[in-house]
């Protein structure tokens, strides 16, 4: 394939604003995608960076944008500063060969181009039907926002989706033609993650005996993601393993929640709230865990599993975590307190089969889910639109 000039679209990345897993996809894909020699521009929030970087071969064309009121008119504003960069941009590199927006946030903007002749590609990272917990809200904000992720889907060439699951989803919830929808699932790039630790030190900063079983949370202590789910199973899992801890790294509404609902169950002592953790912080929980647990209620892919599997740490996940292979690379469970810990509890106190299934999981991430190889996927896509 020929080189391609392509334009990204989205509201977060690495190297602007953060806030979930949106941003190392949107980063991480442009670096493979610039590995093979391919020009990427990032059109993203500018934060507190300034407004263009070249970063690891990919051109960050950052942009402000108001951040008064709802966040449908955040991204409003946000949408014509997209086009009034993208413009400029435009006439300085030459024009684009692909056009790619993530979610929902820069569905305006794409739409806008579209009028003056521009396909454009489009992938979902999640609706906002699940991550209102597999449920429809009344709020006009939230048909707002449905309405954007339908209006995507309809005036996209391509869509793309991370998992099967969000796949059938799409269908369910907007009727998405089969023949639009592309499968390019979630990589990292193998030993993102992974290395050596001193085991006993970052144990030490949790308050957490080094002989001590320790299962880790990641992610925004939202509904979607069950973290109140891990808390009611933890009473369980100190019947068969009293020395089990558990630490839940992230913030969200529901975090004061779960604090004061492990407090009423009297395992305080068991459960460690440290919110936000920094990314080193974290490769660092990554590796001294024996265990991750993904309690989501609805979860489009995962990339946290990805996560733990470079760290050769199995994943204990609902069976809305569509990655895991059960008791190959991890335990799937029921969306429910019980089942959790059921899972927990069979290999907390099994090291070899934790290393195991985690090995098994490592090998995934250096074959299949390896953003280098992910990335030709996605090429076949923009082979349909350029």
């Amino acid at each position: 394939m020929e080189t391609l000039r392509i334009a990204m679209f989205a509201w977060e990345s690495l190297h602007g604003v953060k806030v979930g897993g949106l941003a190392p996809h949107v980063s991480e894909i442009s670096e493979a995608l610039a590995r093979k020699g391919h020009e990427v521009h990032v059109f993203t929030r500018r934060g507190a960076y300034g407004p263009y970087d070249m970063i690891n071969g990919v051109h960050y064309q950052r942009v402000r944008n108001d951040g008064g009121g709802s966040i449908v008119r955040q991204m409003d504003s946000l949408c014509g500063s997209f086009l009034d960069r993208y413009h400029a941009v435009k006439k300085l590199f030459g024009e684009f060969d692909v056009l790619h927006g993530h979610d929902w946030h820069p569905v305006t903007a794409l739409t806008r181009l579209k009028k003056k002749g521009r396909d454009f590609v489009m992938t979902y990272h999640s609706t906002e039907w699940g991550r209102n917990g597999n449920r429809h809200s009344a709020s006009q904000e939230a048909r707002e926002i449905s309405h954007r992720e339908w209006l995507g889907g309809y005036e996209a060439k391509e869509l793309i989706v991370t998992s099967k699951a969000l796949m059938d989803e799409l269908q369910m919830i907007y009727s998405m033609p089969p023949y639009k929808l592309n499968l390019v699932p979630n990589g990292i790039f193998p030993k993102k993650i992974g290395r050596d630790v001193d085991l006993v030190s970052v144990k030490k900063r949790y308050k957490i005996e080094p002989e001590s079983p320790m299962v880790l949370f990641v992610g925004r202590m939202k509904y979607q993601k069950g973290p109140d789910l891990l808390v009611n199973a933890v009473p369980q899992v100190l019947k068969k393993s009293r020395d089990a801890r558990f630490v839940f790294a992230g913030e969200g509404d529901m975090r004061p929640l779960c604090i004061d609902k492990a407090r009423s169950l009297g395992v305080s002592g068991a459960c460690r709230f440290p919110g936000y953790v920094p990314d080193g912080e974290l490769a660092d929980l990554f590796n001294s865990c024996d265990m991750l647990a993904v309690p989501s209620r609805n979860e489009p892919f995962g990339i946290v599993v990805l996560e733990a599997w470079d760290a050769c740490r199995p994943a204990i996940g609902t069976d809305a975590v569509g990655i895991i292979d059960n008791f190959v690379n991890g335990i799937k469970a029921r969306p429910q307190p019980e089942s959790l810990a059921w899972c927990i509890s069979d290999v907390v106190d099994k090291p070899r089969a934790l290393k195991w299934m985690g090995m098994q999981g490592k090998k995934l991430v250096e074959s299949i889910y390896d953003w280098n190889n992910v990335v030709d996927k996605l090429l076949k896509v923009y082979g349909r639109v350029a």
